[in-house]
């Protein structure tokens, strides 16, 4: 393709630039959050979580009270991930420990700590999705609803 010199560059690095006549529109930098503000602490981690799920809760709460996505009576949730989190790396050790088989009567069965380790990984990614634990959630979270319209995209 063929451009004339001093014409505009629709395909080229420079298509982003100003063109004569055309206003770049202003931006905000720090949009007004969307969110409710929060009030009050995070959860207590509930007395019954066991020593690998109060670990988890420790790891994850302070991230997410960061985020504003905690309040006090949001501890079932966090309790509930944490307690799929330690069922899940319980039972991967097993597995990492005595293998994926193991054998019975019938010949070799898949090990039992594989039937627990799958529900209790689908459980987990489910919470995690829903509770901002994965990168995109996360992110999607901490910006607002995805049906906000985002200020920092020119696109819409």
């Amino acid at each position: 393709m063929h451009v004339e010199h001093g014409a505009p560059d629709t395909y080229g690095p420079n298509r982003h630039h100003k063109r004569a006549g055309q206003k770049l529109a202003a931006r905000r930098l720090n949009p007004p959050d969307p969110r409710p503000p929060r009030e009050g602490e995070p959860p207590d981690a509930p007395d019954w979580l066991s020593d690998e799920a109060r670990a988890e809760w420790e790891r994850i709460v302070p991230g997410l009270s960061r985020l504003d996505l905690l309040k006090p009576e949001d501890g079932a949730a966090p309790a509930a991930y944490c307690e799929a989190w330690a069922t899940f790396r319980e039972a991967t050790e097993t597995v990492q420990r005595e293998g994926l088989t193991t054998e019975a009567r019938q010949g070799m069965l898949p090990h039992p700590a594989v039937g627990t380790a799958r529900p209790a990984g689908r459980e987990l990614r489910a919470w995690a999705g829903r509770s901002g634990l994965t990168p995109s959630t996360g992110q999607a979270l901490a910006r607002g609803s995805e049906n906000e319209p985002d200020l920092d995209n020119p696109f819409g």
